[in-house]
This record gives C-alpha cells, sequence and structure tokens, in this order.
C-alpha cells in the first residue's frame, strides 16, 4: 500500500468520525441555541415582572453574558487539559443546573435568584460557542467548511425551537409564569448531555517546548488585532444592546410577550442563516468590507427601530440587527485569524472572547438602564458613535495597509 493510499484511507476515517461528530455537535447548537434564546426572549419580561426597581429588568440576560464572558478563558484551559467531550459534558451539566435554579427562582419570585439561574448558564453557552472548531477538529480540509456548515443549521434549528417552547410552555404552570420554560430549558441541557457524551475527539497533545509562540501583549499590540477584536465587539454588544430591550419594548408598547419571542425568531435566524454565504462573500469582497457592511446593517436597525413603534418595525429591525451582526462578527472575527500563528490560536480566540463578552454584558445592562431611564429611542441612538468609530477605524486600517505597500 503506498504513502499516499494510506493518507486517503486516513483522511476518510478521519472524515467519517468528523462527519458522525459534526451531526451530534449540530443538534447540541440546537439545542444549547435553543437555551439562550429563551433567556433573550424572555428574561428580560421576567426580570421586569420580579424586581422591584424596573431598571434593572435586564440584569439576568447581561448575568448570562457575563457569565459567558468570565467563563471563555477558564473554559478554554479545561478543553486543553481534558478535552472537549468531558468539557462539553461539564457545560452541559451547569445548563441543567442552571435551569432549574431559574425555574426555582421564578416560583419563589426571587429577582436576584433568577439572575443567579442565567449567571450560571455562561459556562454551557461559552462552550456552546465553540462547537463549530470541534466540528472541524478532525475533518480534512475539503470537508471543514461543510462541518462548520453542518453545526450552523444546528443555530437556525434554535432560532425555531427556542422561541416555540416559550410560547408553548410560559402558562404551563400557572400561575407561575415562565415556569415551565425554563423547566424545559433543563430537559433541552440534559438532551444535550447525553449527546455530548457521545462525540468522538481525542484530548489534544500537550504544547511542546519552544513553539515559537509570541506573549499575548505582543499579538494584542498589533493594529490589526485592535482593529478586528474592536469591531467584533462593537457589533455583538451592539446588536446585545438593542436585542435586549427589544421584548420589553415591544411588552411595553402593547404588543404581546407571543409576539416578542417570534421577533427574537427572526433574529436569531437572520443572525446565523447568512452564514452559508458570508464565507464566499468575503472570500469575493474582503473581510474588511463584509465588517464595514455589517456595521451598516446595525445602523440601519436603529433607523428603522426609530422611525415607528408597529410590530413591523420591531420584526424589521430586528432582522437587520441580526444580519450586521453576522457580516460584522463574522468579518471581524476572519480578520482575527491574520493576527495569530496556529500555535498561538487558543489564547489568542479565548482573549477575543473574554473581550467580545466583556463589553456584551456592559451593553446588555445598559440596555434596561437607558430604556427605563431614557426611551426605546435613546438605546437605538447610542449603536451610532462606536459604529461610526470602528468604520473610521477600518478606514484608517486599509490607508496604513495600502501606505506599506507603497514603495519608499
Amino acid at each position: 500500500m503506498t504513502a499516499t493510499t494510506e493518507d486517503r484511507l486516513r483522511h476518510m476515517n478521519d472524515d467519517a468520525r468528523a462527519r458522525r461528530n459534526a451531526r451530534l455537535l449540530a443538534i447540541g447548537q440546537a439545542l444549547g441555541g435553543s437555551g439562550s434564546v429563551i433567556i433573550i426572549s424572555s428574561g428580560g419580561i421576567i426580570g421586569h415582572m420580579l424586581a422591584e426597581e424596573k431598571a434593572l429588568a435586564t440584569l439576568p440576560v447581561t448575568c448570562y453574558i457575563l457569565g459567558t464572558a468570565l467563563s471563555t478563558l477558564p473554559v478554554n484551559l479545561m478543553m486543553r487539559r481534558l478535552g472537549r467531550r468531558a468539557g462539553y459534558m461539564f457545560g452541559a451539566a451547569t445548563g441543567i443546573v442552571a435551569a432549574l435554579v431559574a425555574a426555582y427562582a421564578i416560583h419563589v419570585g426571587s429577582f436576584w435568584l433568577f439572575a443567579l439561574g442565567t449567571l450560571l448558564v455562561g459556562p454551557y453557552w461559552a462552550q456552546v460557542q465553540s462547537y463549530r472548531f470541534a466540528a472541524a477538529d478532525l475533518a480534512s480540509d475539503r470537508f471543514v467548511a461543510k462541518a462548520i456548515s453542518w453545526v450552523l443549521v444546528g443555530g437556525i434549528a434554535s432560532a425555531v425551537i427556542g422561541p416555540q417552547v416559550v410560547i408553548w410552555t410560559k402558562d404551563l404552570f400557572p400561575p407561575f409564569l415562565f415556569l415551565g420554560t425554563f423547566s424545559a430549558s433543563a430537559v433541552l441541557a440534559f438532551m444535550a448531555l447525553i449527546l455530548m457524551s457521545r462525540i468522538d475527539i481525542p484530548r489534544p497533545a500537550p504544547p511542546a517546548p519552544g513553539d515559537g509562540a509570541r506573549p499575548l501583549s505582543a499579538i494584542m499590540a498589533q493594529p490589526r488585532f485592535v482593529v478586528s477584536a474592536g469591531c467584533g465587539a462593537v457589533s455583538f454588544a451592539s446588536m446585545s444592546l438593542v436585542m435586549t430591550a427589544t421584548p420589553l419594548a415591544m411588552v411595553g408598547c402593547g404588543l404581546s410577550a407571543d409576539m416578542a419571542a417570534l421577533g427574537i425568531q427572526w433574529h436569531v435566524l437572520a443572525m446565523f442563516a447568512p452564514s452559508f454565504i458570508t464565507g464566499r462573500l468575503i472570500g469575493r469582497f474582503g473581510k474588511e468590507k463584509i465588517v464595514a457592511a455589517g456595521l451598516v446593517s446595525l445602523s440601519v436597525s436603529a433607523v428603522i427601530a426609530i422611525s415607528g413603534l408597529s410590530v413591523w418595525h420591531f420584526w424589521a429591525a430586528l432582522v437587520f440587527l441580526g444580519l450586521g451582526w453576522n457580516f460584522g462578527f463574522i468579518g471581524a472575527t476572519a480578520m482575527l485569524t491574520d493576527c495569530y500563528l496556529p500555535v498561538e490560536r487558543n489564547k489568542v480566540q479565548g482573549m477575543n472572547d473574554f473581550l467580545v463578552f466583556g463589553l456584551n454584558a456592559v451593553a446588555s445592562f445598559s440596555s434596561g438602564v437607558l430604556l427605563n431611564l431614557a426611551g426605546w429611542t435613546a438605546v437605538n441612538l447610542i449603536v451610532f458613535p462606536p459604529v461610526i468609530l470602528c468604520i473610521a477605524a477600518l478606514l484608517w486600517l486599509a490607508g496604513t495597509r495600502n501606505r506599506a505597500l507603497l514603495p519608499e
């Protein structure tokens, strides 16, 4: 048997394992993403029901994002040492506990206990975020893109499952509104735990000494890192700022919680569905232009939201908001890959996620305060300054690169 034939057989065997893993991870993405959608679409409404100080209504959603931010680096370290299967099983188990704590908090009417429950979701969601990378771990070069796409299909499924769970379970245990929703979320996490016990990804080899990795500070000092991380964080935080406030604003305008949940469904679909073509668009037009298109879409969302208070204004704004996140965040992530060597990947991705979700937590908390103190228009107006700053940074980076290419 020739070396070429042996390599071909090895890739076939690896792709067979990769396909099986990708299917399991896609279902896991659908289950874990549904839990996230449940918090986003109902967390602010529940917070408003339970909190004495209504300005704190979105704090539970903020705690969910803060828990994710605080978990990104420890979760990354855990999976490097114990492997993805052990890490993902731990994350799903944490999701079960978190959902049960939140359900009990609703039963006893405790706002702060409910916020604790959403905070505990953080490690679970931090690991769900890495499912797309895990799908590519064993895949050959020709199967990597398809493996990632399969996981993204799970994200699209979560956009349908999550809101429907809210609609069908929120009145399950009267008079405790949404108690059934978080009980169902615990069931979804338990199903994910069973699935994650069946993935087949070997533990990573320990890092070799003298691998040539640069200090993290040196990598973060690169102008391209600063701009890409900044654009990614602003894209995610701007989306989070408006998205978190939208269900509360819709209910405050006399629309139903079901209409708010359906709006979040269209929003999450807009977040994930374009992912099938985003890579091709980046290849054709360039990373920076796609990021800029995402930032423009975020601005369009704010303009639509300010223009009216009908259900169609809210839903259209949410769609453009999701599309802006997709182009802005995925494009910025692609820019980030130019900043590090393969051996530096884990620590740079972990730090980037920490920065992204840290700013996200600030945006989410500010969302409720702004909505309560200044109103829906103010929530959307605040999107413009950071978006304009990021577009200026992209233009500066392009100019710097072009000047560097000029002969002296």
